[in-house]
């Protein structure tokens, strides 16, 4: 692998990195990318209906309960 390799693969993660806030930073920790992977699906779960009422049913809970639920670990972890 060339110089020139490296270089132009660090431009583009630094720019994937700058547009997708998910893909996280240089300075970002384990701990809060592991959050914002965390925070990711539940947004995901409320979104997406059939997921929802998934997890509903599992856990034999109000679909509105499940997604108050999400809502709540979502914002304080």
């Amino acid at each position: 692998m060339q110089a020139s390799d490296r270089f132009n693969i660090n431009s583009q993660l630094e720019h994937l990195q700058a547009k997708y806030v998910g893909t996280g930073h240089a300075d970002l920790n384990r701990f809060e990318w592991a959050v914002n992977i965390q925070r990711d699906s539940y947004a995901s779960y409320i979104g997406h209906y059939p997921m929802l009422a998934y997890f509903s049913i599992a856990e034999n809970e109000s679909i509105g309960r499940e997604r108050y639920n999400f809502m709540q670990r979502q914002s304080y972890r």
